[in-house]
């Protein structure tokens, strides 16, 4: 067992697996750190009322910037991982990247000043919130992840977060000022990601390049499968928030958000190791389908095990975790947040499984998938917010992540499609 272990390490030396791993989790442990810091600041002084608003403008203006990446974050690994010793393809796929997502955000910008003539809900909170989604038109993850550059990232992720803290510390008072939070965090992301960008030309001396529209349209062919699946994730976590308002609970609001938090961290970190496996599990499958099952099969019930004892674990300290992000005994929220405790163990058992579609290239089946879950998404918000359960309300995500898992385990045992 020991020499097993010992072979085991060696090979995952021999790969940047780890050396990913750290610095992503790096990362996430950074943003974790933020959150952490930051809840109990800023509902401190805005209250949990206004807290839910102020996340419900950020999970607006994150559903924006799922549209505005439009898949570069996935794709955009592969392809700098594939050009980087190629000066000139990497700046092709530098300034294709960031070209599209200027674009896109543009139409955005439009279509946002458009809806100030509809009865939007915190609709001023939510135009305080655009630098959110204009930071993910800088934002250059990818690139790094692809080049196997992240300690750069990490340095500068660091910073941003404490001084993002710091300023939250001096310029939030009260609640007038809650809808400043999302601007402040905001500029701070895209003041980092912008310094990121020219670190990174400048170590890879990247040419300009002047992208031509039949490379921006094929970005569009090619990734509107992978974008259409990332709104509809965002948007199965998300729709019930939007609801809330529109179904007259915006009571339930802050303490749903509040959880939401929590678990979403534990998403993140999931997506952390997701990157940091790929590029590795890309080699492994290239080497053979039947290692590659072997592998994913092992890698799954592994990760499904530790993020259950994790769920366990955040289903016994509830109580102590809602106290500690907003000072206050809140039930729904603590009620909330048992329910959504096993979240992340379910998101576990299915990590692999996504991954196992994104190699094979099945984009059609992710893309049937994202569409019925989106259609899932709605039903469940529909019923349970006219059922008025706080409970059924709760259990939202948790409905949709095991659609989710039973489909893409449906899927895996199917043969391939050819896509569009």
């Amino acid at each position: 067992m020991k020499k097993r272990i010992i072979s085991s390490y060696s090979k995952l030396k021999g790969t940047n697996i780890i050396g990913n791993f750290f610095n992503l989790s790096g990362i996430q442990l950074s943003n974790i750190l933020l959150l952490i810091l930051t809840i109990p600041i800023v509902t401190r002084k805005i209250g949990i009322d206004e807290f839910g608003i102020v996340g419900f403008a950020s999970r607006f203006s994150l559903l924006a910037g799922s549209v505005i990446n439009y898949g570069t974050g996935q794709s955009g690994v592969r392809d700098i991982a594939f050009n980087l010793s190629d000066p000139k393809k990497l700046s092709t796929v530098f300034y294709n990247t960031l070209y599209i997502r200027v674009i896109i955000f543009l139409l955005l910008i439009l279509l946002l000043f458009g809806l100030h003539w509809f009865n939007i809900d915190y609709y001023y909170y939510i135009l305080l919130a655009i630098p959110i989604a204009l930071a993910e038109v800088f934002n250059p993850l990818c690139f790094f992840i692809g080049a196997e550059k992240l300690r750069i990232f990490n340095i500068f992720n660091l910073v941003f977060n404490i001084a993002a803290i710091l300023a939250l510390i001096f310029f939030i008072r009260g609640p007038a000022d809650a809808p400043w939070v999302n601007f402040i965090l905001g500029m701070g992301n895209i003041i980092t990601y912008v310094c990121l960008l020219v670190c990174f030309c400048l170590i890879y001396k990247l040419p300009f390049y002047q992208p031509v529209s039949t490379e921006l349209l094929k970005i569009g062919k090619n990734n509107f499968y992978l974008t259409i699946n990332n709104i509809s994730v965002n948007l199965q976590q998300s729709i019930i928030i939007f609801a809330l308002p529109r179904w007259g609970r915006e009571i339930l609001l802050g303490p749903y958000i509040l959880c939401d938090k929590v678990i979403g961290q534990c998403r993140n970190l999931l997506i952390t190791i997701s990157n940091a496996l790929y590029p590795n599990a890309a080699q492994v499958y290239k080497q053979s389908t039947g290692l590659w099952n072997v592998y994913r099969r092992r890698a799954k019930y592994l990760l499904a095990g530790v993020f259950f004892a994790g769920s366990i674990l955040i289903f016994i300290l509830a109580d102590f975790i809602v106290f500690t992000l907003s000072k206050e005994h809140n039930a729904t929220a603590v009620a909330f947040l048992k329910i959504m405790a096993f979240v992340p163990a379910i998101s576990a058992l299915n990590m692999l499984n996504v991954l196992d579609q994104l190699l094979k290239n099945n984009t059609v089946y992710i893309f049937r998938i994202a569409v019925i879950l989106f259609i899932i998404a709605i039903g469940v918000a529909f019923i349970s917010l006219n059922v008025g359960n706080p409970l059924l309300i709760g259990a939202f995500t948790l409905i949709v992540e095991t659609s989710a898992w039973l489909m893409y385990e449906y899927v895996i045992k199917k043969p391939p499609v050819q896509n569009g």
